[in-house]
């Protein structure tokens, strides 16, 4: 959470940094303030101060405390002076804390069309001047509210997408400022998002969490002698039409500013429009399924400005922003009453015009109608694109320089992580993997932002999720989401393709389990776990995990090889057919049997971190025997597998299924070979991508790895780039060589999956990795290699700072590392032996090792 206001758990844990070149904590003190009241834990012994315990009695629901804490480092008898305090206040942590029922439009709707989006409200009036106001808010649908004409929070898709019938997110604002005593105005703007709006592909499907658009809203105000008052929404409330004439998320927003009062929110204004507003429908929803949010919400991160713009002889503008992009645009603009001006969206242009083939059926179009009141900002409310390109029709006058900027939209994740090395062409790759994160992280991890898809599919992020945890704090996002596939599970164990599940036509209803997918219940809680240090995020998920690999051993039984059901193996392999991704080199039963034993492993080493020892010895003897029977049936006796295939080796190798050092030998030829063969292009999909470069440099060939990371044809990770691609695409040849397009029904220019070679470039390139949980201990192994003559990376730890740069220089290879304070460096040159370093600044010189802080 970017801050602690209205949290939804009464013993939030206490996470601090300690005073810069500190080696360790010895003890801590935490004071806890509520409004004058002062606990203290006096002097605590130990070394921990990572989502440490709440030392205090728990907070009640809208309680607030101020929390800081001071620290003995050292060996030294005094502590360090106090922190700054951190506020942090509980939101509504009781289903009764509730009196706010749905409120939304009460004419008649068809449920089958589009359906014009509302306006709600409520006047009322305060008694006094306020000193303390909250909102509290969600809605079926999105919402955007206001308060005596002024909008509340910046936060954008609010409440975003959960399993909506069993969690449904509600965001607390401080409104403080926004109310005056005596007569007030509350309202907000609705819209159907993910709620009741199409969504899917096919088509798309309508209504699927409910039929009605409703606000839930609970304003609590506190005057200075004590006494409360509170707003909800009620029987009370009015509804009305406003400007906004449609908005989806696939479709685009139509808005009319002629229909617009501007005083709608405001009380008692003489120019608003009273007569338009009629009484509200309420509805019903649980109150113990509103949630709080686990981590931020979608907000406005960047503006970006046209780095080109060129004018059709039709009067028509085409905008370039030079970055592939999800957002909106906002324009400025001026002309007459009635002009339309009409806005379009792709990633990518066909014969110099927008290419809106791969959008499918989300046609983004934005169109907005002047009122003639003179020049006028917009900006689409409800809905964002993916794109690079724009198309702007009927624009009144010249298109000024600055008229049009577009601004980029994303769950607001704290950057952690960063990459840059002598190559330009793989420093643009790293880039296009941050963008693809950023595009693709609108509140839950979604495959693509542009198409008439945008799903939250489990493959994608169980592969993406070591990259994703070294670039932002994704923790709080994907432990929510990944609570939501808890919650999607199946009783038998399955776990679904995409979460939140909606239909999907004959391919992915009804759900079925398939490998790699479904491994995400298994895999990702580890590694956020690794990346992130928190234990209760591997509790939390462990039962999840645990189900899907007791389903694997039920399909797989006592041959303990899963080789049945539909599985989609390493999908979108290069040779695939545009029609058929899932026809690739490797067997995808294969792939299935080798994501079962890496599961199955994955489950004990969780079992026993939670010390869990019966539960670690089960899955630990299933894992094993999992990975005998893969070797039985896969693996010949001249360490060639039954598919010759990259991928093959690279599971085998990264999954530890081989038996002894010869076989690891053989495999890692063979697979030097296979990649050598074919020049270093690349011959793997979705799963065997993220895992070839580290099966390669773990049996010796990190030359080939390399090999592979360079290679500039097709297919390539720096194919992309020399086609001008400011993202990663979904296919390896989403765009030919000759500027065609991939004729292939999925070809997205977003799609971060093979972006998730990003993670070895960290690790390995650079020479920067976790190795302990949260970074406790911290691993420094750079691999030099693909003329590549310098790199660096820096991350965000928990604990602080650390980073790595390296050099090759004529006296040899000169590495510096950062390390924070409270934790301790391993640094692992090339033909050297490991050198343990503490916190602070060193460098070392392989000519001579020598050491000297900074």
């Amino acid at each position: 959470m970017r801050d602690g206001l209205g949290i939804g758990v009464a013993e939030p844990r206490l996470t601090w940094r300690l005073p810069d070149g500190c080696v360790s904590q010895d003890a801590y003190e935490i004071e806890v303030d509520r409004a004058g009241s002062v606990h203290r834990t006096g002097r605590v012994p130990g070394t921990s101060s990572r989502l440490v315990a709440w030392p205090a009695r728990p907070l009640a629901s809208r309680e607030r405390a101020a929390v800081r804490v001071r620290v003995w480092t050292d060996g030294e008898s005094e502590p360090s002076a106090w922190s700054d305090a951190a506020t942090v206040e509980a939101g509504l942590l009781l289903a009764h804390d509730w009196t706010a029922v749905p409120v939304g439009p009460a004419w008649p709707e068809d449920p089958d069309t589009d359906r014009r989006p509302a306006l709600v409200r409520k006047d009322f009036t305060l008694t006094g001047r306020p000193v303390r106001a909250r909102l509290y808010a969600t809605a079926h649908g999105l919402y955007e509210a206001e308060i005596n004409g002024r909008r509340v929070g910046d936060d954008v898709l609010s409440p975003g997408w959960t399993v909506y019938g069993e969690r449904l997110r509600y965001y607390t604002y401080d409104v403080t400022g926004h109310l005056t005593e005596g007569a007030n105005t509350m309202g907000a703007w609705l819209a159907d998002g993910w709620y009741r709006g199409r969504i899917g592909f096919d088509g798309g499907y309508r209504n699927l969490f409910g039929g009605d658009q409703s606000l839930i809203a609970q304003l609590e105000v506190t005057y200075e002698d004590g006494t409360t008052d509170t707003v909800a929404t009620d029987p009370t409330w009015q509804a009305a039409t406003g400007p906004l004439l449609f908005t989806g998320l696939y479709e685009g927003e139509t808005f009319d500013r002629r229909l617009h009062d501007r005083d709608w929110s405001r009380p008692g204004r003489p120019g608003r429009d009273d007569a338009a507003w009629s009484a509200v429908a309420t509805g019903v929803r649980d109150p113990r399924t509103l949630v709080a949010p686990q981590g931020p919400p979608v907000r406005c991160t960047q503006e970006i400005a046209p780095v080109a713009v060129t004018t059709k002889p039709d009067g028509r503008h085409l905008l370039d922003f030079g970055q592939n992009l999800v957002g909106r645009l906002r324009i400025t603009v001026d002309g007459p009453a009635a002009t339309t001006v009409t806005l379009r969206h792709a990633e990518v242009l066909e014969d110099g015009e927008l290419a809106t083939r791969p959008l499918r059926e989300a046609v983004s179009i934005d169109t907005y109608v002047l009122d003639g009141s003179g020049r006028q900002t917009w900006e689409p409310r409800f809905t964002v694109h993916g794109f690079r390109y724009a198309e702007i029709d009927g624009w009144p006058g010249e298109l000024a320089e600055d008229a049009v900027v577009a601004r980029v939209h994303h769950t607001d994740m704290l950057r952690t992580g960063w990459f840059e090395c002598s190559d330009p062409l793989v420093n643009r790759l790293h880039e296009n993997v941050v963008w693809s994160m950023r595009g693709n992280f609108v509140d839950l991890p979604t495959d693509c932002p542009q198409r008439d898809e945008r799903l939250g599919w489990t493959g994608d992020i169980q592969v993406f999720a070591p990259t994703a945890s070294f670039l932002y704090d994704c923790a709080g996002m994907l432990d929510s989401w990944l609570t939501d596939v808890g919650v999607e599970q199946l009783p038998d164990g399955t776990v679904p393709w995409y979460v939140p599940v909606i239909p999907g036509g004959p391919i992915w209803t009804p759900i079925r389990p398939g490998a790699a997918w479904g491994d995400v219940a298994a895999l990702t809680p580890w590694v956020l776990y690794q990346r992130f240090g928190d234990l209760e995020l591997l509790r939390r998920h462990h039962p999840m995990a645990r189900s899907w690999v007791d389903l694997m051993e039920r399909l797989a039984g006592e041959s303990r090889l899963w080789d049945t059901g539909d599985q989609l193996g390493d999908w979108l392999d290069p040779i695939a057919p545009p029609d058929d991704p899932a026809a690739g080199r490797t067997d995808r039963y294969l792939v299935a049997t080798a994501y079962f034993a890496w599961s199955a492993r994955h489950v004990e080493f969780a079992a026993r971190e939670l010390g869990d020892e019966p539960a670690a010895r089960h899955y630990g003897r299933l894992a094993d025997e999992v990975s005998a029977a893969f070797r039985a049936r896969y693996v010949g006796a001249d360490g060639r597998m039954t598919s010759d295939a990259p991928t093959a080796y690279a599971v085998a190798l990264s999954f530890g299924l081989l038996e002894d050092d010869r076989q690891r030998r053989l495999a890692g030829d063979r697979l030097a070979e296979l990649v050598l063969e074919d020049d270093g292009r690349i011959a793997t999909g979705f799963v065997g991508t993220p895992l070839i470069c580290d099966a390669l440099t773990d049996t010796g060939h990190v030359d080939v790895a390399y090999r592979l990371l360079t290679q500039t044809d097709c297919p390539s990770w720096l194919y992309s780039v020399t086609m001008g691609a400011t993202t990663i695409w979904e296919r390896w040849d989403s765009m030919r060589p000759d500027g065609s397009l991939n004729p292939g029904g999925m070809t997205s220019f977003n799609h971060y999956a093979l972006g998730a070679v990003a993670d070895w470039m960290h690790r390995v390139v650079a020479g920067i990795a976790p190795a302990s949980p949260g970074y406790r201990t911290i691993t420094f192994r750079p691999r030099p290699g693909g003329g590549i003559t310098w790199a660096k990376a820096r991350h965000e730890t928990p604990y602080g700072t650390a980073a790595v740069s390296w050099e090759q220089t004529p006296a040899g290879l000169t590495v510096d590392v950062a390390v924070p304070s409270g934790c301790q460096g391993v640094v692992e040159l090339p033909g050297r032996a490991p050198l343990t370093v503490g916190p602070g600044e060193h460098r070392l010189v392989t000519g001579d090792l020598d050491r000297t802080a900074a």
